[in-house]
């Protein structure tokens, strides 16, 4: 049966992506570690640490490690953008992750690719109960929120008709996908693969090897391809930072976001 969450470490990427978040939370102390503020509070009834990793996975890791070991978080969510591989997820869509993998991960020829040495394994599973959690909780913000969220300027801007939730399979690796070749050969050496990011799968490995359920959703900001830096802040200002907003807020208002233990 899941663990109840006592505590739980909400970590982004990017600033932008945290927006109103930490401004939420209510009775809130800033505790600096290894160049990082964490902002502990109360988060809809949840407690709470919120912070920003910074980006790649060194950054990721570091970050969560430090959420485990100094404040003792019990459950950890990580939301931020990605970039689609698979061709059905398009931008302002969301993908929320069964497992991740590390694409750059390459210890040939002393252990098979892709696979974290002395690990024995390549793919880290999310939690289920707390990954079916964030899934329906994007699925309410999209069908009940997303009109209210999102201006419909933005919208327009960045083709928000009718956005989608998918789940599975996402790579993590210190590189920004920005060449169609490198997103082919990416779908080839992992054909479930449906988005690519910088930090969820160190996050993954880090939970694995300490033992706390863990889950990543991310907003789809481009294409991982050669348009993929264009109005990339852009998009994160004005969608993805309201969508971690809205649907953050809808996973701490369900009930059984706490199950018993």
């Amino acid at each position: 049966m899941s663990q109840q969450i006592t505590r739980l470490g909400l970590v982004s990427a990017l600033r932008e992506e945290q927006s109103g978040l930490i401004e939420a939370m209510q009775d809130t102390q800033t505790v600096t570690r290894g160049m990082r503020d964490y902002v502990t509070g109360k988060l809809w009834g949840i407690d709470t640490v919120c912070v920003l990793s910074r980006i790649g996975k060194v950054a990721a890791a570091a970050t969560v490690a430090t959420l485990i070991e100094r404040f003792n978080v019990s459950h950890i969510v990580f939301t931020g953008v990605a970039g689609a591989v698979e061709s059905d997820v398009q931008v302002g869509d969301i993908v929320v992750a069964d497992s991740l993998a590390q694409y750059d991960m390459d210890a040939t020829p002393l252990f098979p690719r892709y696979e974290v040495p002395l690990l024995g394994q390549s793919h880290f599973g999310s939690d289920k109960h707390l990954t079916d959690r964030l899934t329906e909780a994007a699925n309410q913000f999209l069908s009940g929120d997303l009109e209210n969220a999102i201006p419909s300027q933005d919208r327009d801007t960045f083709r928000l008709a009718s956005p989608r939730v998918f789940r599975g399979l996402i790579a993590s690796g210190d590189e920004f996908i920005d060449s169609q070749a490198r997103q082919l050969a990416l779908k080839e050496a992992f054909p479930s693969l449906l988005a690519v990011e910088m930090e969820g799968a160190a996050v993954a490995q880090v939970c694995f090897e300490f033992g706390v359920p863990f889950s990543v959703i991310r907003t789809i900001s481009d294409g991982a391809n050669e348009a993929s830096a264009h109005d990339f802040m852009q998009f994160i200002d004005s969608v993805a930072s309201r969508y971690a907003f809205g649907i953050v807020k809808r996973m701490c208002g369900m009930g059984d976001c706490l199950p018993e233990v």
